[in-house]
């Protein structure tokens, strides 16, 4: 967001396909807010809160035990693992994981659920009979993943982890753990693990690899018919493994013979989940759409079976003795599907009774005298000043960019890459189009008033550099998609002014990739044209442009792989005119004539203009967002961002000197932690 956008759009066009969304409205008392302190005036509280700023019951981890199912939340501290009855659709009981932020990894052995935990390898056993929780040891470092868990015919236990790329053993009799192999040199990710009586298969990357490590000796043989393949989830089943690669699903022999592979259809990206049934019929879901497909042997291709989380990750998928399919969506919920019909049920798990937890928020936005929005975790959080009252509603993926546009709020997507519209007066979700082109992550947005258009920025998947600027009209209807517009490059940033939208990049793309290019660029592209007007590399090195903003012919900007460096640069001559640093990255807008930066420190700096040095206009903020921190300004010298994980009004005023996040009111709702 460049400062408080206040201009009209034209009814959105009838051809707009509804998304079904649920409302949750927020335990709370629903009184109005008092804002402190007029413009102009230092005296008052300086920093005022308002509870979580985003809520999430989003999971990672999820399997299956008897006639229960077993969740890990995502992102929430404590994490918690939850009993959902399967009959009922009810969850019945949580336990609290000291340690870690959720729960990749999931597994069941002798009657209980092991659990593996992010950003701290720490491994714990959950006791389902008794509800306790018993921390097993840290597979690695201080920090890193368990990603994956599976168990064995006889009851061992095995992990994939990062950074050390190992796996690992575990003996459920003893609680003993030991590597027992780094079977890819090089190689950090140990991704996705299987195994049976012999041999434990993995896939490892980077460089990508689909390998066996023998149980007892710990001895390594590489299955992957080519030289650097990153496979995904790896399924045994009987005599052969079950597993994907590059928009494939693929089935061989457990030496790496009698390789064969299915295509996905064009419109997936990828394949997240697989699960065999009893007449060995392979299910497996699939993003973008998080659809489940079928595939037999012989069968030409992938049939699809039921969308019952569109847009969704799976984050685990099981066949059921009775031959139905039971599947865990990352978003926070889980569903059933009949294969023989197609009918399935969704059930969210905060209706089954599944507390929601502060989230790290994701995007911000602000309508004047209204409303705050906050994008988090497939959901966008309204929170009303005026009357206190706050409501949760269900979007198809997590919000990394919004803005408001004559009181509609206007978001982006990931992993859909959708473009959506929330109408706050009737709690109704749209979706506008999906960028798709290769891309993933949206990262920002603006809007130019002068052509009417909705600029986009985005990045490519894992593996690939080219990003995309996409251009949609809330007049027409119509999306255009421009990848590769800063070639080599992902986009991450844009301010649109005057018919112009400024691009900042990132030389990394993706991620996963060797870079072509040691500088990211700054790029002018004529929204009425559509042309490029210019393209330049302003600081040699840097090679994320974080974000950056026009003010006074100049463009100010903030990088990220170095963190703290900010610069000037002039854009008649393309020319860094002033640099510096401020600590940390993070956004930067355009405010009552003054370019502001707020970044991961907790810091907002006043960049200028005419100033010789960032001037601090507040601190004690935190570094708890999940993207970039954001503030969404007031008319005045106030802006609503985050402390912490919690909603708050802050002063930004220049004359006021610095702002300390001291004062704190009392949270309007308990989330019962």
């Amino acid at each position: 967001m460049r400062g408080q956008i206040r201009f009209q759009v034209r009814r959105l066009a009838c051809s707009l396909v509804a998304i079904v969304s649920v409302t949750f409205v927020l335990p709370g008392d629903a009184q109005a807010t008092t804002l402190p302190t007029r413009d102009g005036d230092c005296t008052g509280p300086a920093v005022q809160t308002f509870g979580p700023a985003s809520t999430s019951a989003a999971i990672v981890g999820a399997t299956v035990l008897g006639g229960n199912a077993y969740v890990v939340t995502r992102g929430v501290v404590p994490a918690r693992v939850a009993k959902i009855n399967m009959s009922s659709r009810k969850v019945t009981n949580t336990a609290t994981l000291p340690t870690g932020e959720g729960g990749w990894a999931t597994t069941v052995s002798g009657g209980r659920v092991y659990i593996g935990m992010y950003p701290v390898p720490d491994l714990y056993r959950y006791d389902p009979s008794t509800g306790s929780v018993t921390r097993i040891g840290r597979l690695g470092g201080a920090s890193g993943y368990i990603w994956a868990l599976t168990t064995a015919p006889d009851g061992t236990v095995y992990a994939a982890t990062y950074p050390d790329g190992g796996i690992w053993e575990i003996k459920p009799s003893s609680g003993t753990v030991r590597r027992i192999a780094r079977p890819v040199s090089g190689a950090q990710y140990a991704r996705y693990i299987a195994a049976d009586a012999t041999n434990v298969y993995a896939s490892v990357y980077s460089p990508g690899r689909l390998v066996s490590v023998n149980r007892t000796t710990g001895a390594v043989r590489n299955l992957s018919p080519f030289a650097d393949q990153t496979f995904g989830p790896v399924v045994v089943d009987r005599d052969r493994l079950v597993t994907t690669f590059d928009r494939q699903l693929v089935t061989m022999s457990k030496t790496g013979s009698n390789f064969r592979t299915v295509a996905l259809p064009p419109n997936e990206a990828l394949i997240d989940a697989i699960a065999v049934s009893a007449d060995r019929t392979i299910y497996a879901t699939a993003r973008r759409s998080g659809s489940v497909y079928r595939y037999r042997t012989g069968e030409a291709g992938l049939t699809v079976v039921a969308t019952p989380s569109p847009n969704d990750e799976t984050r685990g998928l099981s066949v059921l003795s009775d031959g139905r399919l039971f599947g865990a969506a990352g978003s926070g919920g889980v569903w059933w599907v009949t294969p023989s019909t197609r009918k399935f049920a969704f059930i969210d798990l905060i209706s089954a009774g599944l507390t929601p937890g502060p989230d790290r928020p994701q995007s911000i936005a602000y309508d004047q005298g209204r409303q705050v929005f906050v994008g988090g975790h497939w959901a966008i959080e309204t929170y009303n000043p005026a009357t206190g009252a706050r409501t949760r509603v269900r979007v198809p993926g997590e919000v990394k960019a919004m803005l408001v546009l004559n009181h509609l709020v206007y978001a982006a997507l990931y992993p859909g890459t959708q473009l959506i519209v929330f109408d706050p007066a009737t709690k109704s979700v749209r979706t506008l189009g999906t960028i798709e082109s290769g891309q993933q992550r949206p990262w920002d947005m603006d809007y130019d008033p002068q052509t009417g258009l909705i600029a986009v920025v985005t990045a490519p998947g894992t593996g690939y550099l080219n990003g995309a600027l996409a251009l949609y009209s809330p007049t027409s209807g119509k999306l255009d998609v421009y990848r590769g517009i800063m070639n080599g490059e992902s986009v991450v940033s844009v301010d649109a002014e005057n018919g112009i939208a400024y691009l900042g990049g990132d030389v990394l793309g993706g991620g996963g990739v060797t870079p072509v290019w040691y500088s990211a660029s700054v790029l002018a592209f004529d929204l009425t044209t559509r042309r490029v007007l210019w393209q330049a590399r302003p600081m040699a090195g840097q090679r994320t442009i974080q974000d950056l903003t026009i003010a006074n012919g100049d463009a100010y900007a903030v990088d990220k792989r170095d963190p703290g460096v900010w610069f000037r640069m002039k854009l008649t001559t393309r020319r860094v005119v002033q640099q510096g640093n401020v600590g940390s990255y993070g956004e930067t807008l355009l405010h009552q004539g003054q370019v502001l930066t707020s970044v991961f420190t907790g810091n907002v700096f006043n960049l200028g203009p005419g100033l010789a040095q960032p001037k601090q206009v507040a601190t004690g903020l935190g570094n708890q967002w999940l993207t970039d921190p954001h503030l969404a300004p007031e008319t005045g010298w106030f802006a609503w961002g985050a402390q912490g994980r919690n909603l708050a009004r802050i002063r930004i005023d220049p004359a006021c000197g610095v702002t300390a996040a001291t004062q704190k009111s009392k949270p309007r709702f308990d989330l019962d932690l």
